[in-house]
């Protein structure tokens, strides 16, 4: 690691900041327009070769790569803990959730086998499914590897060449992929990693060769980047933030649900789309909402919860948290002038728990990305759906309770797409696919599962009839 006392900025480069104790760990160059352009031009030539290779010839590659992140599994997890700050056992998971997305991959030449039927006598169809060409991935930096995961073994699997543009806060576990793709023979231009910020962004948006996109970041950036580049004639898939709401019944099992709400809101320190935000308490519930206050309080920094990214994201959750004070919440657990001893230099916020939240309060309705969790106490389970429905968002929402009835009425009430039922974040696993609704997700499709096939290939129908040869015509 490259300590700021020491080392001078190399000229035109961006420090890679570790946000647990604020130091330089790396510099990395940003790519120009023209660096950009050279990477998309390498890829179009790369894809005349690995886009009419067969499937079955292609996930040979991803069968090789899974095995070599499983071998170098503990330092690509050291690295994700350096460049975003998790906690060992939040990259650890998170990388183990990105190896199952390639091992998904693998399994192409079975779920993208293609359809064949006689439609009448003598006359058949049949559809396959044909790469697009190059494309574009531009993932955040709350999951350096497991996002770009999502979008790697897929697209290039389905017979792409990919312009993968990571975020500029966590750059490094990019490229430590694609040196692991080249090991496992991937072709070294089928995969480009170009390094950058808005510039960046708009010069893939814009390039006539990029088929299409695949984003995941902020609502407000996603709407950006779905009408940019579908302006521009491009599929695109543009996944952004959510305000997930946790429903909390009365008959919820106590122990379980004050563990797993805890867990939701705090988990990879609340930055990840899948966190709980709002709490909507219904009825007699205090028991619970103490217990999780309790578990937050005894959360350890630094070992059960890491930082937030940057002093950026520091002020701006305490900014959140400051104004719902003065808008009447009651702040049940400050996070607020957290500190690791060792670490002063880290970005630290605590978990932070606001009672008596209500709906029409900034925190109940914004996303903040961060360890905070606002309470919204209801009387009735109505009244917590009209809440869960009333948000512009739709990533996930959960319910906590014992009743199935009262459970599959809150799972198709929501206005949600991936729903939890005593389970706060309700990840789905492969081959079931990711992906929001309403300003969770501009554009159609998912970004795992089946929904990736459908949005990185094209179909080809042929309906084919044959006749008897002609006298004299050639026969066997």
């Amino acid at each position: 690691m490259v300590s700021p006392a020491t080392e001078l900025k190399p000229a035109g480069k961006h420090p890679v900041v570790n946000p647990a104790d604020g130091s330089v760990i790396d510099y990395v160059a940003w790519s120009t327009p023209r660096e950009v352009d050279q990477a998309v031009r390498k890829a179009a030539k790369a894809f005349e070769s690995w886009g009419r290779l067969t499937v079955k010839d292609r996930v040979q590659v991803f069968f090789r790569f899974k095995t070599i992140l499983e071998n170098n599994l503990a330092e690509l997890c050291r690295l994700c803990t350096a460049e975003n700050g998790k906690t060992p056992a939040e990259s650890r998971a998170g990388v183990l959730k990105g190896i199952e997305v390639v091992e998904y991959a693998t399994s192409l030449p079975q779920l993208a086998a293609g359809q064949y039927l006689e439609v009448s006598p003598g006359v058949t169809c049949r559809m396959v499914r044909d790469p697009l060409g190059v494309v574009a991935g531009i993932t955040p930096f709350n999951f350096p590897v497991m996002v770009p995961l999502w979008i790697i073994p897929l697209a290039l699997a389905c017979g792409n060449t990919l312009v993968l543009k990571p975020s500029e806060q966590v750059p490094l576990s990019a490229v430590r992929l694609r040196e692991h793709l080249i090991e496992a023979g991937l072709p070294e231009d089928a995969f480009q990693v170009v390094q950058g910020a808005r510039e960046v962004v708009e010069a893939l948006l814009d390039h006539p060769d990029i088929r299409a996109v695949a984003f995941v970041g902020s609502s407000r950036v996603a709407e950006t980047v779905y009408r940019r580049g579908t302006g521009q004639g491009k599929r695109v898939l543009a996944l952004g933030g959510a305000k997930n709401h946790l429903v909390l019944l009365p008959d919820a099992d106590p122990d379980l649900s004050a563990q797993n709400i805890t867990a939701s809101y705090t988990g990879c320190c609340g930055q990840r789309c899948m966190a709980a935000s709002v709490l909507l308490a219904v009825g007699r519930t205090q028991a619970v909402i103490d217990r999780v206050a309790e578990l937050s309080r005894n959360i350890v920094l630094g070992e059960q919860m890491g930082p937030v990214i940057s002093r950026e994201a520091l002020e701006r959750i305490a900014g959140y948290i400051d104004r719902a004070e003065k808008e009447g919440a009651k702040v049940l657990v400050d996070g607020r002038r957290a500190a690791v001893k060792g670490k002063e230099g880290g970005f630290w916020m605590g978990p932070t728990i606001l009672d008596c939240v209500t709906p029409e309060m900034q925190v109940a309705r914004e996303e903040i990305f961060g360890p905070v969790l606002s309470i919204v106490r209801v009387d009735r389970l109505e009244e917590a759906l009209e809440i869960e429905r009333e948000s512009p968002y739709g990533n996930a929402a959960a319910v906590y309770t014992q009743n199935g009835a009262l459970a599959r009425k809150c799972a198709d009430s929501f206005n949600a797409s991936m729903i939890g039922i005593n389970i706060g974040v309700p990840v789905p696993r492969e081959p079931l696919s990711f992906g929001g609704r309403n300003r969770s997700r501009f554009g159609w499709s998912d970004i795992t599962g089946a929904g990736a096939i459908e949005f990185w290939t094209q179909t080809r129908k042929v309906t084919e009839r044959w006749g008897e040869p002609p006298d004299g015509g050639w026969k066997f």
